[in-house]
């Protein structure tokens, strides 16, 4: 009797455990049906990594952080400058307010869907609350930003904020900043456009030189941090003082209106010896400062999330190929195609290095230049010129020693001449 009740036991133990995991598939099923959010945690790995790089310093922007009370000081802050905005509004503040207030509520479900479900918030008029507070605090910030008005309070914490509008996690979805700006900048701007104001922060944070900001794509963008502007691949690394050595030049790329342009101008000619016809690598121009690194590991992990092309991605492997040693450095901030602002040389190699460390790319977007540039190298002058520099021009004692050397046998070639000659009568 005991043993059958054993047996029973486990066979409901059993029956619950299949029950439990059948109901997984339907769950699995309402997943799928779902986008994957646009706006989260950064993982652990990314995180430790570079924490500075992900946490808000001043203030929080949506649901993530707004339980950390470092940020909650500047939160009064953010509710002046939402009533400064509705003050400049033609219609009555009451009534612009409840038309933000209307279209975001209308769009709840679609906002909640850009967050994790993990996110923290008590009820949904709290996240309706807080996204119009964020939305008007962004533009009427920018709204400062340009000029039209005085920063109110300490002007030293500008560049505070605009670091933490553009952090991954950071962020209000796209779509609720444009409700917003419609309801409330078109009433005395009616000849703006959301992509105009958004300019005038793009453009302080920009690390590409000559980049323009000619559109918006807003089915594609769903935050601000897209508006700032691959599995590991089998390419051989060769580093800027390599392809130096073998001839090739690096150039900043001209294109104005693409950013991440890079391409690889091979000699028209190549019946000519390599010294005469060299070939360039247009390339796009970096300014490496102290919040590059933020910036672009922001872009990255953007990037990786979402559908989109991994341009900033591809830059950064491409930068991490050609940089092993500050001389590397040295040598494209000499070419002109980076800027260091870090300080040493030293710096700058430790930070390209370290952006995409962990980071893996699912299509490399210059996998031909880069396979050009292979080819290039490995062919028999290129190759030969530079394993010469290399042994003899690695260093200003080598090329002592080598001088030495040449000016040593000259001398013994002059004596041996001098001591075989015959001698006049």
């Amino acid at each position: 009797m005991a043993n059958n009740d054993v047996e029973l036991g486990a066979g409901d133990g059993i029956g619950r455990t299949v029950q439990f995991l059948l109901d997984f598939k339907e769950k699995g099923r309402v997943l799928d049906n779902k986008p994957l959010p646009s706006i989260f945690m950064v993982p652990k790995l990314y995180r430790d990594i570079s924490p500075r790089s992900f946490n808000p310093m001043l203030v929080s922007i949506g649901p993530l952080h707004r339980k950390d009370k470092n940020l909650q000081k500047f939160e009064v802050q953010k509710t002046t400058y939402l009533h400064n905005l509705l003050d400049m509004c033609v219609s009555n503040p009451e009534q612009t307010l409840k038309e933000c207030v209307q279209k975001v509520s209308m769009k709840i479900e679609e906002i909640k869907a850009c967050y994790e479900e993990s996110t923290i918030y008590d009820h949904d008029e709290e996240l309706v609350r807080m996204m119009v507070v964020d939305a008007c605090f962004i533009l009427y910030f920018i709204h400062l930003l340009a000029g039209a008005g005085g920063f109110q309070g300490n002007g030293s914490i500008i560049p505070l904020i605009v670091t933490d509008m553009v952090l991954i996690e950071n962020q209000i979805p796209f779509f609720v900043l444009k409700d917003i700006f419609e309801s409330t900048f078109l009433q005395f701007k009616p000849n703006t456009s959301l992509t105009d104001h958004l300019k005038i922060l793009l453009q302080g944070y920009t690390l590409f030189q000559n980049y323009k900001v000619t559109d918006i794509n807003l089915y594609t963008a769903h935050d601000i941090i897209s508006l700032a502007f691959c599995s590991i691949f089998e390419h051989k690394r060769h580093s800027a003082m390599e392809l130096d050595r073998a001839g090739v030049n690096f150039r900043p790329n001209e294109d104005a209106n693409w950013a991440m342009a890079m391409k690889l101008e091979l000699p028209r000619f190549s019946c000519f010896p390599w010294f005469w016809c060299k070939p360039t690598l247009w390339m796009p121009k970096l300014y490496v400062h102290d919040s590059t690194e933020l910036i672009l590991r922001n872009l990255i992990l953007y990037e990786q999330s979402s559908i989109v092309p991994e341009y900033v991605t591809s830059y950064m492997w491409a930068m991490d190929m050609l940089v092993d040693t500050p001389e590397d450095v040295a040598k494209l901030v000499k070419s002109g195609v980076l800027v260091n602002h870090c300080g040493s040389n030293e710096n700058a190699a430790n930070t390209i290095n370290n952006i995409c460390q962990d980071v893996a790319i699912d299509d490399f977007y210059y996998h031909q230049e880069w396979q050009d540039l292979d080819t290039y190298y490995n062919s028999y002058w290129p190759n030969a010129a530079a394993g010469l520099k290399r042994r003899y021009f690695s260093s200003p004692w080598t090329i002592i020693a080598l001088i030495a050397a040449i000016v040593l046998f000259v001398l013994t070639l002059v004596q041996t001449i001098y001591t075989i000659k015959p001698q006049s009568p």
